[in-house]
């Protein structure tokens, strides 16, 4: 299967979205002017990535610009632009380790060796059974003030050592 195929475990509908990601999309529709309906596509394929374990799928963001009348490849910007999407099968926690200069210079390039080494894994891969993803290096994740950090699904882990790296990743299930 390609990266962008889509997922046979995924829950589709008639159209290529379910039921609950539309009343998504028309919940962030509410929000913006009429005219404005590509407003809402960063929720939109947010919504689909985590309905669909982690990736969106090329026939998940073709659904979605045909429910928001919008041409394929103003979604698949988005979706290839923020870092926050993936558009191949990834791991089902997203762990990004920031080494930017704060990082950097409090231990951050050491911690995401020490996180590799862990999780058995180089940057930009998924571990074998499915449960981490590693992120690429991000470029800065806003935490400045308590580097070395990492962010696991959106969730700040400041001020680390890569002991508490480490037992932090081995408390997801």
């Amino acid at each position: 299967m390609s990266s962008m195929d889509h997922d046979a475990t995924q829950p589709m509908s008639i159209g290529g979205l379910s039921e609950h990601l539309k009343q998504e999309i028309d919940h962030w529709l509410t929000k913006f002017p009429p005219d404005r309906k590509r407003s809402a596509v960063l929720a939109a394929l947010r919504a689909a990535q985590h309905e669909n374990h982690g990736y969106l799928t090329r026939e998940q963001m073709d659904a979605i610009a045909a429910y928001l009348q919008l041409p394929p490849i103003q979604v698949y910007e988005v979706a290839t632009f923020y870092s926050m999407f993936e558009t191949k099968p990834a791991g089902r926690y997203h762990v990004s380790v920031c080494t930017n200069i704060c990082c950097m210079l409090r231990g951050g390039e050491e911690l995401l060796k020490q996180v590799e080494r862990h999780l058995g894994v180089k940057v930009g891969n998924s571990t074998p059974d499915g449960r981490f993803f590693l992120k690429q290096e991000e470029e800065c994740l806003a935490a400045c003030t308590g580097a070395p950090m990492m962010m696991v699904d959106h969730v700040f882990y400041e001020n680390l050592t890569p002991e508490k790296a480490k037992d932090i990743l081995n408390g997801f299930k």
